[in-house]
């Protein structure tokens, strides 16, 4: 309450130093990560930079991009509430979302339960945004040499790009819980924050050597950014 009627401070931070997480600010117009993100499996001084890429890479490529999703787009870039963009960029915004949203409705994490692909449209947008971003900064690297062309592990840099951004979204729920989060959570389950991004990308599908009309090739590619 005491901070209506004054002045923003874009100097606040929102989560404290030690969270393992990150968010976008539509009021500051600004991306924050805490140092506790700064970990493995998001981000190593020690790891191959195309593992980097795919994790904390990938992740401040989602931040930038909730500025431009179903809500972010609402503000403009001094964080008021004001609708800025042409009748024409929002109609085709619409239509690419439409298909993100209903993709991921035909999703089930667990039996007798399918993703909200509305509730969970601002997050999915992001993920399959955020990562392009992360891609195009791997792919620049590896043309000025600060990410070696050869493999590593018998990966090469493509493949260990997608192996690190799969690897931050690893985790297990009860399906008791599963029911829970698709109910109520703006996120997807990790399983499908990397297999409903990735069948969306043409790059994977190169990387892995997969064809058309495999289950990790959409056929119907959603891209909004």
């Amino acid at each position: 309450m005491e901070k209506i009627g004054k002045p923003v401070d874009r100097a606040e931070f929102g989560m404290t130093p030690p969270t393992v997480n990150a968010y976008y600010s539509p009021l500051q117009n600004n991306i924050n990560f805490p140092a506790g993100i700064l970990q493995p499996p998001f981000y190593s001084a020690k790891s191959d930079m195309a593992v980097n890429f795919g994790g904390i890479g990938a992740v401040i490529g989602h931040e930038l991009t909730h500025g431009f999703d179903d809500q972010g787009s609402q503000f403009d870039a001094d964080g008021n509430l004001r609708d800025w963009w042409t009748a024409s960029d929002k109609e085709q915004f619409k239509k690419r979302e439409d298909c993100i949203a209903d993709e991921y409705s035909g999703f089930s994490p667990v039996e007798g339960e399918k993703l909200r692909g509305r509730l969970t449209l601002g997050e999915n947008g992001a993920d399959n945004a955020g990562i392009r971003l992360a891609f195009m900064a791997l792919l620049s690297s590896i043309d000025d040499g600060s990410v070696k062309k050869e493999k590593l592990d018998g990966f090469t840099p493509q493949q260990r790009f997608f192996l690190g951004y799969a690897q931050i979204w690893c985790q297990n729920q009860r399906p008791e819980a599963l029911k829970s989060s698709v109910r109520t959570d703006p996120h997807s389950p990790g399983e499908f924050r990397v297999d409903g991004v990735v069948q969306n990308m043409p790059e994977f599908a190169a990387a892995f050597s997969c064809s058309e009309g495999q289950p990790m090739v959409s056929a119907n590619a959603c891209r909004v950014w």
